[in-house]
């Protein structure tokens, strides 16, 4: 399949993605070349080929639950560097600190 330069700025505005003059003229042949690959794939026949969606033949590998006990709030925070009110105290993350 022939993907044109025109398809590919195309889709770079869609994709809000700039491209250089470079990139405009290598892309084209790049997309091409994988889009061949598909075609090739879309030729092979599978009639009778069962789907593989699990190549290690594990499944539902899941452990009992089990009820246990936890740490208190006071372990928890025993190693804190900075606590405040029974919390973590961390740095803001939209704020300039």
């Amino acid at each position: 399949m022939k993907i044109t330069k025109d398809q590919v700025k195309k889709v770079a505005k869609l994709a809000n993605l700039p491209l250089s003059a470079d990139e405009e003229e290598k892309y084209p042949e790049q997309l091409s070349a994988i889009l061949d690959y598909f075609d090739q794939l879309n030729s092979v026949d599978t009639k009778g080929i069962e789907p593989t969606f699990n190549v290690t033949g594990a499944s539902n590998a899941l452990s009992e639950d089990i009820i246990s006990s936890s740490l208190t709030q006071e372990q928890a925070l025993s190693n804190a560097p900075v606590k405040k009110d029974g919390f973590f105290v961390t740095k803001g993350v939209f704020e300039n600190e």
